[in-house]
């Protein structure tokens, strides 16, 4: 009988070959860092112990999983098709190590969970502290990015699950947690139209845009197609703070969620657009069924406090 500290080691048999579990966490380590000795660093070995198993990893399976060059190592097109199976195995040793310490009577284990810049800004500060206050055994990793970062970290079994609004998540299950409204953004000194109170599409027209892009704001951009805005722009930005801060300074207007603008430290009003536009927040994940205790513990305390 296994101690619940070697299952680390057990073997498993992909194709034909054998190898253990921390075979495969080298590589995903690896891939992840880009890098052999950062990989080293990041799990306490030798960067000769991490090239030897990358190389031993790659005779047994009869192809290469990572090109090496002088600025580190990226994966072959083998390597990326063979890392979501890599993560998969992984996590079901994860969930079977956070199973028998609920058996155990015990709550513990890690939950990775991907989510964009706001919900990083507004949420999960009082997530990761709350939470792990109640559940001091588990561990939350947390990986922020935009909208198709998070996507894919969910399909390929980076994370957990991960916030996405329902407009991004394309196939994947999601559990509204929040609807909010989008705003018109606009410099502190910009002369509104005053025949409406809200900012219509033909005001917005006539205005130079700060934009994002598609995969940051997903939701913006089916806005705009939805109401033919085309529009005009010369700044393209990635993250929230950034389009703000060039709205500010008075080099255009923005839409952005509700969400975004708490706590900004810019000087720039917003309006309710004319016809009206939100945001669905929730939570996606491949499969809630197969959730570890310690996942399905997470994610069942932010649908019991986030959604309404």
């Amino acid at each position: 009988m296994y101690e619940l500290s070697q299952i680390w080691f057990i073997i498993v048999c992909i194709g034909g070959r054998y190898m253990t579990l921390l075979t495969y966490q080298i590589f995903k380590t690896v891939a992840e860092m880009g890098s052999f000795r950062k990989a080293a660093d990041l799990l306490g070995l030798t960067p000769s112990a991490i090239s030897h198993t990358i190389s031993t990893m790659e005779n047994e399976l009869g192809f290469s999983v990572l090109t090496r060059n002088k600025s580190g190592v990226t994966l072959t097109n083998y390597g990326a098709s063979l890392l979501p199976y890599v993560n998969a195995v992984l996590n079901s040793d994860e969930s079977l190590q956070q199973a028998v310490a609920k058996f155990n009577g015990l709550q513990q284990g890690k939950v990775k969970i991907g989510c964009f810049s706001s919900i990083c800004i507004n949420w999960m500060p009082d997530i990761i502290r709350i939470f792990g206050t109640k559940y001091s055994g588990i561990k939350i990793e947390m990986f922020q990015g935009t909208y198709d970062d998070v996507s894919y970290w969910i399909k390929s079994g980076i994370v957990d699950f991960g916030f996405l609004s329902k407009s991004s998540a394309g196939d994947l299950p999601i559990e509204p947690l929040i609807e909010e409204p989008l705003l018109c953004i606009v410099p502190e000194d910009y002369k509104k139209d005053p025949a409406n109170e809200r900012m219509t599409i033909q005001e917005m027209s006539r205005q130079q845009f700060v934009a994002q892009r598609e995969s940051t704001d997903a939701d913006i951009q089916n806005y705009m197609r939805m109401n033919d805005l085309h529009i005009q722009t010369k700044y393209h930005v990635v993250d929230d703070l950034s389009t703000i801060s060039l709205v500010a300074a008075g080099f255009g207007i923005c839409i952005m969620p509700q969400m975004v603008m708490n706590g900004i430290p810019y000087k720039v009003k917003s309006y309710l657009m004319d016809p009206p536009a939100s945001r669905m927040i929730g939570i996606a994940a491949l499969r809630t069924d197969l959730m570890a205790p310690a996942v399905r513990s997470l994610y069942d305390y932010i649908i019991a406090t986030y959604k309404r």
